[in-house]
């Protein structure tokens, strides 16, 4: 588990990340999310110890990054995945970080197999691909057999295979009861990994929520419901809480009760439904509602930049 409290991290007078706490618990894969120059990166360089906190405390699985004496077991990471001395294998590459830790030459063996390296195994670390080096950097964070993995952008320079293989490989670590704390800018990626979400801007705390409550609230909340007997339906539904409208002949939008209860209201009654939606919006459109205010850039709508000659 990884635990930050009050984080803050300035820079002269510049403060990066400013008073953030959040929990990243075994057992699901938590969503790291912000804009460019959120602190994201920053956050995850604390985390592990490359650099200190101005004021606050990080730990992982109960003490700081520093005071375990084989880090690697307790978290792996990538945070970049070009950090290999470009010379070496990338079995050289992960047998150097092995005997940091006394890790078998077999364990070696099988993250090189699990990132799909087995063929370019002897070959130059410094000649690989992105999507190569993606999966070097991935195999040398699940080297220690860590109780919490952190990756950033881990499926950069990835083709759709490997894409595929990174959410597989981070829904299963969380099913073995890992932390998983992902950073992608992909946000439709990460809402098919993640369950929760920590989303920052200019280093302050934005959301702690999960994916579903977080898109539902930011959708408006509401249930579509589609059946041939609207009318009669909407009575039934009719509420001093709730709040009916309806966009076609047979379709309602219902707020004020979930779908659960408009079903069960619906089945006493005998109304037939053949639609029982709850609204929301996706990850994307609910993270840039939330961040339009907090983006280091902000880029001009499409159509107002000058036409070539």
């Amino acid at each position: 588990m990884i635990e930050a409290r009050e984080l803050t991290k300035r820079y002269g007078d510049k403060t990066v990340v400013d008073h953030l706490s959040f929990t990243v618990k075994p057992g699901e894969v938590t969503g790291f999310l912000g804009p460019n120059g959120a602190g994201k990166s920053t956050t995850m360089r604390m985390i592990v110890g490359l650099d200190s906190p101005t004021e606050g405390s990080v730990t992982v699985n109960g003490r700081s990054y520093a005071g375990h004496t084989a880090p690697l077991h307790e978290i792996g990471t990538l945070l970049e995945a070009k950090s290999v001395h470009p010379g070496r294998s990338a079995f050289n590459h992960l047998m150097a970080l092995a005997h940091t830790h006394g890790i078998p030459r077999n364990r070696v063996a099988e993250v090189i197999e699990l990132a799909g390296l087995s063929s370019v195994a002897g070959k130059r670390a410094g000649a690989f691909s992105l999507g190569m080096g993606q999966r070097l950097g991935i195999a040398a964070a699940l080297l220690g057999d860590p109780a919490i993995v952190m990756l950033d952008e881990p499926v950069n320079g990835l083709d759709p295979e490997g894409v595929l293989w990174v959410r597989n490989l981070l829904r299963g670590l969380a099913d073995e009861g890992r932390a998983v704390m992902l950073s992608s800018h992909l946000m439709s990626e990460t809402a098919l990994i993640a369950e929760h979400l920590v989303i920052i801007g200019r280093g302050r705390l934005l959301a702690d929520t999960t994916v579903d409550e977080f898109t539902r609230e930011a959708g408006g909340g509401g249930v579509k419901v589609a059946t041939a007997e609207a009318a009669r339906l909407r009575s039934l539904l009719a509420g001093p809480d709730v709040t009916i409208t309806s966009s076609a002949a047979e379709e309602l939008l219902v707020s004020g009760r979930d779908a659960r209860e408009i079903g069960a209201i619906a089945a006493r009654h005998g109304v037939a439904l053949y639609e029982l939606t709850p609204q929301s919006v996706s990850l994307e459109a609910a993270f840039m509602e939330l961040t339009r205010d907090v983006v280091e850039y902000q880029s001009a709508p499409a159509g107002t930049g000058r036409k070539a000659a």
